[in-house]
């Protein structure tokens, strides 16, 4: 067989690959979408306003926590440690970190933030504890970013007397924060899905929080709750409205996201 015919192949593979993926995406969503945007409605948003409040209180609190540990620690790993044995360490740590199941982590935050710490069952809890599970994310996405960047962008500055830190906040961070804002907006996908470690740490208590020390019901364990007591498709029809809110949640912080990107580009 030539090379030619292999990569013809190859190519052929790739693209079928890439359908099936963007098919199984679209059909996905579309069966969410066909059944949830029936139940989009005024009075569906007032009695889901509590969930929706929570939720978008967990994102920031937990993005507020991990964001600049994860970059600083995904910095230092790539520009500042030297010990090779070090580094291959603490990224085993880190990728054992992200194989650990959600449930784990749930119960983790239960023992120690919630009854060790006595911060009971609050946003705080919750959030210290996704703000744990989604490190590893950041830190990985961040190193790699970090590697993309040349490191003529490095020797150009050094050359012209520009310090270390100088370096990393005028060239570096710049030139890899596209890769910086991939790891913040897969960081909100996995806190808006996650359901475990949310109900083991924030609580189920369906009411507006007074501030990050309440309990609250975010909407994925609002979900979990309509799906687990179902009565009657009326449920169901509201579990698909929630499914539906939480897709628009994710796509309206991802377009700001972009947006502020594009700004910053400007």
């Amino acid at each position: 067989m030539s090379t030619k015919v292999k990569d013809t192949i190859l190519s052929l593979l790739v693209y079928l690959s890439s359908f099936l993926t963007i098919c199984s995406l679209v059909a996905i969503l579309g069966y969410i979408l066909w059944n949830g945007l029936g139940a989009l409605n005024f009075n569906f948003f007032m009695e889901l306003a509590p969930s929706i409040i929570t939720t978008l209180l967990v994102i920031f609190v937990s993005i507020l926590i991990s964001v600049p540990i994860g970059i600083c620690a995904a910095i230092y790993l790539h520009e500042y440690a030297k010990n090779k044995r070090v580094v291959e360490l603490i990224n085993f740590a880190i990728d054992s970190l992200a194989g650990i199941p959600s449930i784990l982590y749930g119960l983790f935050g239960l023992v120690f933030f919630v009854i060790t710490m006595k911060l009971n069952w609050s946003i705080l809890a919750g959030s210290l504890t996704l703000g744990i599970m989604i490190l590893p994310t950041i830190i990985r996405v961040t190193q790699e970013s970090l590697k993309m960047v040349p490191d003529s962008f490095r020797e150009g500055s050094f050359a012209l007397g520009a310090s270390k830190v100088t370096t990393l906040l005028k060239i570096i961070i710049p030139a890899a924060i596209r890769g910086i804002i991939t790891a913040v907006i897969l960081s909100i996908g996995r806190i808006v899905g996650e359901t475990a470690a949310v109900f083991l740490t924030v609580g189920t208590v369906d009411k507006v929080p007074d501030g990050v020390m309440s309990s609250g019901r975010t909407l994925s364990v609002h979900f979990y709750l309509l799906v687990k007591e179902a009565i009657g498709p009326d449920a169901f029809n509201q579990a698909f409205g929630t499914a539906t809110l939480l897709i628009i949640i994710v796509l309206m912080i991802v377009l700001f996201t972009q947006f502020l990107f594009r700004g910053r580009n400007d």
